[in-house]
């Protein structure tokens, strides 16, 4: 199953070997033609040639009508585009991003209904609804939240998780609640 990250994933490692790094600066600098590529480049007529059908391949660099080589930063900008469309942020998002960096939790926020939202927002990245998980599963995925912060432990984050019903326990087993068990309702999307 192909995911949106995979044409993303694909260019890197295109860019991984060196002559094809060298070949698209090249184009990139305006060597519009194999011959034009392989002098700038520094790179044989062969490696050109190898370098050139890779990045033709995944689309980086296309020939023109008239024949010369460009890059093409519309890939490059669409690539761009999907990215900050995963990235979207919500209306809550500014408070996540101040205090959750790099799935790691930063410090708490002192007002209370930004603290709820960054609670919540660990809540539904660290456990899926209606899993069982041992407590000892719970307290693994809760220090790696806290491991960059200086505020926090991962007992008090399991304590405001339970305390405001992102967790529910029972007999040393926990369980993020389903939306049909949060609102009575059921969840659509």
């Amino acid at each position: 199953m192909a995911t949106d990250t995979e044409p993303v994933d694909q260019v890197i490692r295109l860019f991984a070997e060196e002559s094809r790094v060298r070949a698209f600066a090249a184009v990139a600098l305006g060597a519009g033609t194999p011959a034009a590529v392989a002098r700038t480049a520094g790179l044989s007529a062969r490696e050109t040639a190898v370098a050139l059908h890779r990045l033709g391949e995944q689309g980086v660099v296309v020939e023109e009508a008239d024949g010369a080589l460009k890059v093409s930063y519309g890939l490059f900008k669409e690539y761009a585009r999907r990215a900050r469309a995963e990235e979207a942020p919500g209306p809550e998002e500014p408070v996540l991003r101040t205090f959750v960096r790099g799935g790691r939790l930063v410090r708490l926020p002192a007002q209370w209904s930004r603290k709820k939202r960054v609670l919540e927002h660990i809540a539904e990245q660290s456990f899926e609804p209606g899993v069982e998980y041992p407590e000892r599963v719970v307290d693994e995925k809760l220090r790696a939240w806290c491991e960059d912060s200086d505020d926090i432990d991962h007992v008090t984050l399991r304590r405001y998780l339970v305390d405001l019903h992102h967790l529910r326990r029972s007999e040393g087993i926990y369980r993020r609640p389903t939306a049909v068990e949060t609102t009575g309702q059921p969840s659509y999307g």
